[in-house]
Formats: C-alpha cells, sequence, structure tokens
C-alpha cells in the first residue's frame, strides 16, 4: 500500500511540473495584439477590458495591449501596423476607401449593431422632431458628413436647413451647455451623453436620426484591423474576436460587473469619478450590442452599402465605393 502511495505521489508531482511547464510555456508563446480605441475608455469598449480581465484572451492564446489613440487616430495606426486592430466609424472609413490607394484596413465586428445617435434638445422647446430646428441653434464641428445628415432629416420632416443657426462648437458637457442655454441643440451618441443627461437629471427632448431616415442606421462603432495581419494571422485574428464576442457576450448578461470591469481598467483615470453614470451606461447600451441581430459583431450588408451610396450620391466623397467594400464577417464565428 505504501509503494502505490509513494507512485501515485510521484505521478502526482510530476504531472503537476508537467502542468506548470505547459502552462509556462504556453505563456511564453502568447500572440501580442494591440488594440487601438478612439477615444479615452468609455462603454463601446467594455468588452475588450472584459475579455482580458476574465482571460478569455489568454485562454485564447493572446496577449492584448489596448492603447489610447494618437493625433492622427487609430484608423493610421492600424494601416500601418503599430496596432493590429482598432475603433473606427463607417462614416469615418469612407473617405479612406473612396480614393485611388484605399487604406489598407477593413472593419471586421460591429461593436453595437444600430446608429444610436440622434439630436438633444432642452425639453418642451419643440425640438423633438428635426423640423423644430427651425429658428434654433445647433453646435456643429462642422463636417460635411455630418451637416449634409441634419440636412437630410430636417428635410424629410418638413423643415428648412437653411433656418438652422450654426454654433461651431465641441460639447464636452452636453447637460450644462444645454441647461446654460449656451446652444439649442447638440449631436450625440445617447449610450454616453444621452445617459449622461440623464444621470445629471436635465429634463430633455431627443429624437434618433435612424427613425427619421433607415439609411442613417450605419455602423458606429466598428472594429477595424490591418489587412496585411489578417491575411498572415487569420486564425489569431478569429482567437482574437471570437475572445472579444465573448466579453461583449458577458457584459450584455452582466451590465453590472462589466461596468466595474471597465473602470477598474481604464489606465487613464477618466472613468474613476463617474462611476454612476459608466454604470448606467452600461445598462443601457448592454442591450445594444447585438440587439435583434443573429449575433454580436455581424454586418448587415445592406444597411452598409446603403450608406456608402447615399454618401456617393450626396458628394460626400470623391469616389464611388464598390458594394460590400471595407467590411468582412468573416473572422466573426
Amino acid at each position: 500500500m505504501k509503494k502505490i502511495i509513494s507512485l501515485l505521489l510521484a505521478v502526482t508531482v510530476l504531472f503537476a511540473f508537467t502542468a506548470c511547464g505547459a502552462e509556462k510555456q504556453n505563456g511564453d508563446e502568447l500572440s501580442e495584439i494591440t488594440v487601438c480605441l478612439d477615444w479615452t475608455p468609455n462603454t463601446n469598449h467594455t468588452g475588450f477590458f472584459v475579455a482580458d480581465k476574465l482571460g478569455y484572451y489568454e485562454q485564447a492564446g493572446i496577449k492584448v495591449s489596448i492603447v489610447q489613440p494618437p493625433e492622427d487616430g487609430a484608423e493610421l495606426m492600424t494601416a500601418s501596423g503599430q496596432a493590429q486592430f482598432g475603433i473606427s466609424f463607417q462614416d469615418s472609413l469612407a473617405p479612406l476607401f473612396a480614393c485611388d490607394e484605399p487604406m489598407e484596413i477593413t472593419a471586421v465586428s460591429a461593436i453595437i449593431q444600430h446608429n444610436t445617435s440622434g439630436i438633444i434638445s432642452r425639453k418642451g422647446e419643440g425640438m423633438d422632431t428635426p423640423k423644430g430646428l427651425e429658428g434654433k441653434s445647433y453646435s456643429t464641428w462642422n463636417g460635411p458628413v455630418e451637416l449634409a445628415i441634419i440636412e437630410t432629416v430636417m428635410e424629410n420632416d418638413g423643415g428648412d436647413f437653411a433656418k438652422l443657426e450654426l454654433i461651431p462648437n465641441v460639447v464636452t458637457n452636453e447637460a450644462e451647455a444645454l441647461r446654460n442655454k449656451d446652444t439649442d441643440a447638440i449631436w450625440i451618441f445617447y449610450a454616453w451623453a444621452g445617459v449622461a443627461c440623464e444621470v445629471a437629471e436635465l429634463e430633455f427632448d431627443y429624437f434618433d436620426f435612424i427613425d427619421i431616415n433607415p439609411v442613417f442606421d450605419y455602423y458606429t462603432p466598428v472594429i477595424i484591423a490591418n489587412n496585411k495581419y489578417l491575411s498572415e494571422n487569420p486564425e489569431t485574428a478569429k482567437a482574437f474576436l471570437e475572445a472579444t464576442k465573448k466579453g461583449y457576450e458577458y457584459a450584455i448578461e452582466n451590465p453590472q460587473e462589466a461596468a466595474e470591469i471597465l473602470i477598474e481598467g481604464d489606465t487613464t483615470g477618466s472613468l474613476k469619478d463617474s462611476v454612476e453614470l459608466v454604470t448606467e451606461s452600461q445598462k443601457w447600451i448592454s442591450r445594444q450590442y447585438t440587439a435583434d441581430a443573429e449575433s454580436w459583431g455581424v454586418f448587415d450588408s445592406e444597411r452598409w452599402n446603403s450608406f456608402y451610396a447615399w454618401l456617393w450620391e450626396k458628394g460626400l466623397i470623391g469616389k464611388e465605393i464598390p458594394e460590400n467594400t471595407g467590411f468582412t464577417n468573416d473572422f466573426i464565428k
């Protein structure tokens, strides 16, 4: 019996050493991936932080570094290969594809399924519809696509864009700007700025662009990837996106815990004093990650193509973008 016990102990110790050695070896061989964000960490990015914190990336054989974007943006950093993946937006990508030498990047996953942006204004002042913007002031960053969208939704609603006062201004605190009457209307992404106004207890009106014209249901934000990396490392790219998908699926099921992970993982310190906002934003956006799609991350080619066709029709890009350009569902399981 003593011999049997000794033999079992020896086997157990040998197995433990073997397991530790294998774990160390696998750790040494983790594929390194850099993800460049589009902004400081927010609830658009939660899935990355969850996948990292809960070990989904490590389980997939990947070590991920999440970095802030340079001044020239995540697109250039990703195209140059300094980052393998980044965060961008379908509208921002358009001019990078509508040229003689398109940038070597591809959208490989939709972070949220629908465009959740629209116009916020003070409650009860008639701006709950686009026509109501007539005679009001609107804070603009003077983007051609931005202004064309505002003009289109106003016209679709029977309004006159020429009667809208444009105020060049980048608003960072929407509730304060509206309360102080610095402006009458602001373009926001509801998951963050809309929820921030709720947390600030501002009474407001709001309308979604996609409720006025479905062509504006474009993808914002998206995960982009370096084309060369995709062609040379397809299985690693799939593994990265599968682990990221698990991160977002966890956030869908556990928004409170996911918010805590996001705050903990934010190395910029920008979220430490915004716990309520992050938590409420996470609860709101977790319902939007997949929404009515069959799975997180997939693109609807008709919606993608329709928006780029609209940009060409309106003369907002210098070259027509062929259908199904700039995105793929090939790396999403």
